[in-house]
């Protein structure tokens, strides 16, 4: 423990301190900082040389946790071997007052709020993305993944596993969110920025799995940390105080602080920039300069929408020059301009694969578009230029109420003008989500008394203050206006609001609480009270509501027990057998299972293309492998896996079901926590002669899984195993001899309601109707069907299995009953025999 302790000081906290303190660079305005923003500082300084060596290492193929050690006890040793007894401040720092307090609250809100956090392990969504990738950097010490198991698939049985998308910047899909570029050398890549990840790799290393999941949680409480301390520079503290706290209180900063994503670290880093900027810039501190612009380059490692960020400070940097005369800094561009240049290689080589739709975009986007951006940039300089040409003080007074008349515009036109509109090209395409973005924000995570708050606040802060910092009123507003323009992700709750949890929603935040608590102009003793009283009554009320409808997320866990069943099936498994799991179109979201298993537990896993392979190839590859592996496995439970010569043992079947949070349209509030089944069997493959000499019989909802497609999870009715059909499920039937004569399955109607349709199910044997039966009666029953000689002796001289179809009439237990079963269901199944 003392070791970990240690460790952790060593790469979030000491580098930091002691550059912090290196005497040099108007030390003495630094330490006259107050105490909690000086430790604040420490932090981040660490955390961004701590996360820049990572990376560099990562890129390197170099990167270890024990020589990340090295390297910032190296530099510490470094500081202080030359720093020596100048580090301390003697007597000029600023001793520590009772607002120390503030941070430490909030620090205590964000671990009460934002832990424990989502066993997000699993793949298929970007959670689980970065967490794996996070989790590889620290196993493998490089951002690319080399996987001999890729390089040794024979290239004629390839496209089992991997879809060849003819891209020149990858081959196919390892995982989702795993491009492969190089299926020879078995080279993939997480698509997304790997900052992050770095930091998860870095927990990972240090605590586990445990300490990865929780890493965003850190991030999320470092983020109200940023926002409060810009915040309190800027409207005051105690208005950045009542923003940071509302921040930690609302559901849509609690959900992503607890779900690995990339937003609470963006949060950070960005607020902590825009401090830094505002120090270096409009208060000339030279040390911040480098700071701000290192923090900005890192940003673009972060996310790929951090470009928005760079473009907004150095707008304001420009206007700052302009109009008061405020040149930026070689210590803040020189930094930055190098992040830039390597950032740029960054996203559009390494990261080409994730990129190349953004760049695509851009690169379609018309001259006439570009020129326009390009000139109205030219005129805001000409106007500034001849405003201050006129008097720099009428300057300085025209941009702050132009942008309040622009963002007011803004607001009035997406609150009550936009709508959706549907056309075909040349007119612009305006989707339902974009068109109503403001007014979903607002009602379902701001409240409309915050809008209105906020827009005050934004009218009244910026009118008298812009010019104390410009940074963070442009790249508040520019990231409002573009996101409340098109949000650029799939419309659905919390997941498309998160575009605005970084920069937006604290923002909003900000000026909410500058309104009511922000410090006045000219003190009136009666109206500063009754305005102090009005104040305090919406931030509690605000605070009120946000707690009230994050209170369910509070007491939730994404996925809670994943962990614990993902380790009990990777200890079936041993690095010396071959896992394949089934494709993502099997209809069962088994596959997101392959990643973890690869990923986190090192098991050798390949991911199947399709549901329906090729059974000559999957022949010929279960052949090679056998010779590779001790053993094959298959884990699924709707793949069309089996054939003559394709075998199956089962092992044993699985039915993982874990919380997971209602997942609903963008107009809608999730509310519900649903059960999410990961039902599936384990299989050895072997290759054979799978005959049959005495018929096909078998159990449904007993280790049925390679024989059902389209079937719902297995259930148990009480007395005996079985699965619902849906409107058209198939059975599989291997090994047939043509002999037989008789198809009998064994059904029950389910209970239907009086108002639902008929059980009525129609049989098809290979593309032949059997007929329609009427499935009735309070029990299960066999029913039986005459099987043609001819449709026998064909599948009997086939390989592949026969296939049994049963089309369903259906209902739905939601329509019908209000329940919260949305399923279309057809009749329960327990049993059939071909004989």
């Amino acid at each position: 423990m003392l070791r970990l302790i240690l460790s952790a000081i060593a790469i979030a906290y000491l580098p930091g301190a002691l550059i912090f303190r290196w005497p040099a660079w108007d030390r003495d305005r630094r330490a006259s900082l107050g105490a909690d923003e000086r430790v604040f500082w420490h932090v981040v300084i660490s955390l961004a040389w701590s996360l820049g060596v990572v990376l560099a290492l990562a890129g390197f193929d170099a990167y270890r946790l024990d020589r990340l050690l090295w390297i910032d006890g190296g530099l510490a040793a470094l500081l202080v071997s030359a720093g020596r007894t100048r580090l301390r401040y003697g007597g000029t720092a600023a001793r520590p007052a009772w607002t120390v307090m503030l941070p430490v609250v909030l620090v205590a809100l964000g671990c009460w709020r934002f832990f424990p956090p989502a066993e997000y392990v699993i793949g298929g969504k970007d959670p689980g993305t970065y967490i794996n990738e996070g989790v590889q950097i620290a196993k493998t010490g490089s951002i690319y993944i080399r996987e001999p198991l890729i390089a040794s698939v024979p290239p004629a049985s390839r496209d089992l596993f991997f879809h060849d998308y003819v891209q020149p910047w990858y081959y196919s899909i390892r995982f989702m969110g795993f491009p492969m570029l190089d299926p020879a050398a078995g080279v993939t890549i997480g698509q997304f920025p790997h900052l992050y990840p770095a930091s998860i790799a870095v927990a990972y290393g240090l605590g586990g799995l445990t300490w990865a999941l929780g890493v965003v949680g850190a991030w999320a409480v470092l983020g109200l940390l940023a926002v409060y301390f810009a915040g309190a520079r800027f409207v005051g503290r105690a208005a950045a105080f009542a923003a940071a706290a509302l921040l930690a209180l609302n559901v849509l900063e609690v959900w992503f602080a607890r779900s690995p994503s990339s937003e609470p670290a963006t949060q950070a880093l960005l607020f902590a920039a825009l401090l830094a900027f505002a120090r270096a810039h409009q208060e000339e501190d030279r040390f911040f300069g480098p700071v701000a612009g290192a923090l900005l380059g890192l940003l673009l490692f972060l996310r790929i929408d951090a470009f928005m960020a760079v473009a907004t400070v150095l707008g304001a940097a420009i206007g700052s020059w302009i109009v008061t005369r405020l040149k930026p800094r070689p210590g803040f561009l020189v930094p930055l301009a190098a992040a830039c240049v390597v950032g740029w290689f960054y996203v559009t080589v390494t990261l080409r694969a994730y990129s190349n739709d953004m760049i695509g975009y851009l690169i379609t986007l018309s001259p006439l578009t570009i020129g326009a951006g390009i000139g109205a940039a030219a005129v805001a300089v000409i106007v500034l230029e001849r405003l201050v040409r006129l008097g720099g003080d009428k300057a300085a007074r025209v941009v702050p109420i132009a942008l309040s008349i622009v963002v007011l515009a803004a607001a009035a036109d997406a609150w009550f003008l936009r709508e959706q509109v549907n056309c075909q090209s040349p007119c612009v395409k305006v989707a339902a989500h974009d068109a109503y973005a403001l007014r979903t924000f607002t009602d379902f995570y701001l409240t409309r008394w915050g809008l209105v708050a906020a827009l005050v606040g934004f009218v009244l802060v910026v009118r008298r203050d812009f010019w104390r910092d410009p940074a963070l009123v442009l790249t508040v507003t520019g990231f409002a206006i573009a996101f409340f323009y098109k949000i650029r992700i799939a419309p659905f709750q919390f997941w498309m609001n998160r575009r605005y949890m970084p920069v937006v929603l604290p923002g909003m935040l900000l000026f909410a609480a500058a309104a009511a608590l922000g410090p006045m102009t000219k003190p009136w003793r009666g109206l500063a009270i009754a305005r102090a009283t009005v104040g305090a009554l919406l931030i509690g009320a605000l605070g009120w509501q946000y707690a009230k409808a994050a209170a369910p997320v509070v007491n939730h866990v994404e996925y809670a027990g994943i962990v614990a069943d993902l380790e009990q099936l990777s200890a079936m498994f041993t690095n010396r057998d071959l896992v394949i799991v089934e494709s993502r179109d099997a209809g069962t979201d088994i596959q997101v299972l392959a990643a973890p298993l690869a990923y986190v537990y090192d098991r050798q896993v390949l991911l199947m293309d399709g549901a329906q392979p090729d059974k000559a190839k999957l022949r010929a590859f279960i052949e090679h492998a056998s010779g590779l592996y001790a053993h094959v496995y298959f884990i699924g439970g709707g793949t069309n896996l089996l054939s003559r010569h394709i075998l199956a043992r089962p092992i044993t079947t699985r039915k993982f079901v874990v919380p997971q949070y209602d997942d609903v349209a963008w107009n809608v509030y999730p509310r519900d926590v649903q059960r999410k089944a990961l039902d599936f069997g384990v299989y050895e493959l072997s290759t054979g002669r799978a005959d049959v000499t005495n018929g096909f019989a078998h159990d449904i909802g007993a280790e049925d899984d390679l024989y059902v497609l389209r079937f719902y999870a297995r259930d148990f009715n009480g007395r005996q195993p079985m699965r619902w059909t849906g409107g058209n499920s198939q059975i599989l039937v291997p090994g047939l001899v043509g002999k037989e004569t008789e198809v009998v399955l064994t059904m029950h109607d389910g209970g239907r309601p009086k108002e639902a349709p008929p059980a009525r199910v129609e049989v098809i044997f290979n593309d032949v109707s059997l007929g329609t039966v009427d499935v009735s009666g309070p029990d299960f029953k066999p029913y039986r069907l005459t099987l043609p000689l001819e449709v026998a002796r064909e599948a009997g001289a086939a390989d592949e299995p026969a296939q049994i179809r049963l089309v369903s009439t259906t209902w739905s237990p939601q329509e019908l009953r209000g329940l919260p079963d949305s399923r279309n269901l057809g009749v329960m199944v327990s049993r059939v025999e071909v004989r």
